[in-house]
């Protein structure tokens, strides 16, 4: 069984709570993700979601000089490098997310995705029930 910290993508781009929502979307792009972490003294504090800022940024009209703590999502699930694909597959259908930001010591170490978890071949599987799970229980909400 392969460990998160194999398959996570690491060097994760963060900003801080001192950065707007403009910088945030400009990073998103160059990075091509959905998600960025907010952080403060090394510490995550938040994730920002490209619907985040749909929902919270651009359907509120707020400006993109708006502050990242505006709109961050800040109910926070994290998961640490000694987990399994499979317990990380487990927790994000569990919580609804589509992606885990990994902690060692309180601190970001990287994010873990429902792509990355479908690469791993021992995962796929995995990946595949999170989705459905995420999926189907987002459907039931709405």
């Amino acid at each position: 069984m392969k460990k998160v910290s194999e398959i996570m993508t690491r060097n994760v781009d963060f900003v801080t709570p001192l950065d707007n929502v403009y910088e945030v979307a400009v990073k998103m792009k160059k990075d091509d993700v959905g998600v960025i972490p907010v952080c403060e003294n090394d510490q995550i504090i938040g994730v920002i979601t490209d619907r985040d800022i749909v929902v919270r940024g651009v359907a509120e009209k707020r400006p993109g000089s708006t502050k990242v703590t505006d709109v961050m999502s800040e109910k926070l699930y994290t998961g640490s490098i000694d987990m399994t694909a499979e317990e990380a597959a487990d927790l994000m259908a569990e919580k609804q997310i589509r992606r885990l930001p990994i902690v060692e010591n309180n601190k970001l170490v990287g994010i873990i995705s429902l792509g990355d978890l479908s690469l791993a071949k021992e995962s796929d599987s995995a990946a595949g029930h999170t989705l459905t799970q995420v999926s189907e229980q987002r459907d039931q909400i709405q």
